[in-house]
């Protein structure tokens, strides 16, 4: 049974969804941030909703959100907070790939434990929490639990970005036996790994804590696992909160089974 926090978010999602949806049937122009990233209304009307169901819901958990930090709005986080891209994918939105998505994320003590993620275009919802397990629900259909598949010892698929592919990609992909390679927009390469399409994603290039939350949580509660990088070396749990940082991760790799088959 889904938690109500976790319920809180899958409803604010669907709901930031459906105004997405609108937009996007609808057209409209992109802006270009201070980072040289698009931004559109779609963006900003999804945030509002966001912003306002889980306030609403939960007032006293504060929402990391990323155009309220993007113009400088950053709350006071503290233990626990909410991580929203409330359109990850801007480009694939203004391309009309239907590679976007609503991410949102539950973070307690520097890590991610529950996460949300929809696609607007296909209608397809993920999410998980620890304790509670992933699901992915299609359009009108029930819910159905996944899970990363057992990860062999050699042969590797990989998945990963199709739009920022980082320099090296392709020699450390061979050095990680990686023979497959699916090249995926947006954070749905966490969500294959969580439902066993494919066995590891490596991300050698700049990403923000609100891009990677909603599906780390996803992945881990389906079996996954996702580690920072200190070069090819795997350096522990990616963490959350790094203020510091300007919320921004190193690079990092995801796993869907921890460890490889016998």
């Amino acid at each position: 049974m889904t938690s109500p926090l976790l319920q809180t978010m899958i409803d604010a999602a669907l709901a930031a969804g459906d105004e997405i949806e609108r937009i996007y049937a609808e057209g409209c122009a992109a802006e270009e941030k201070l980072d040289g990233s698009p931004v559109t209304i779609a963006d900003r009307h999804a945030e509002l909703i966001i912003l306002e169901r889980l306030s609403a819901a939960y007032p006293d958990i504060p929402v990391l959100a990323e155009e309220e930090a993007c113009a400088g709005r950053i709350p006071e986080l503290g233990a626990r907070f909410f991580c929203v891209d409330p359109l990850d994918g801007t480009k694939g939105f203004v391309g009309r790939t239907g590679e976007f998505t609503v991410n949102i994320a539950l973070v307690e003590n520097g890590e991610a434990i529950a996460g949300v993620i929809y696609a607007p275009d296909p209608r397809l919802l993920y999410y998980g929490a620890r304790g509670e397990g992933a699901f992915r629900a299609r359009h009108k259909e029930e819910a159905e639990p996944i899970a990363a598949r057992p990860r062999p010892s050699f042969g590797l698929t990989g998945i990963g970005s199709r739009n920022h592919p980082a320099p090296g990609t392709g020699e450390r992909n061979a050095r990680l036996g990686i023979t497959d390679y699916l090249p995926s927009g947006s954070s749905p390469q966490f969500c294959r790994l969580a439902e066993g399409a494919a066995d590891v994603y490596p991300r050698y290039g700049r990403t923000m804590e609100w891009d990677t939350a909603a599906g780390q949580a996803i992945l881990e509660a389906a079996g996954g696992r996702v580690t920072a990088l200190d070069g090819d070396a795997e350096a522990g749990p990616l963490s959350y909160g790094k203020v510091v940082a300007g919320f921004a991760n190193p690079n990092f790799i995801a796993w869907g089974q921890a460890a490889p088959a016998p």
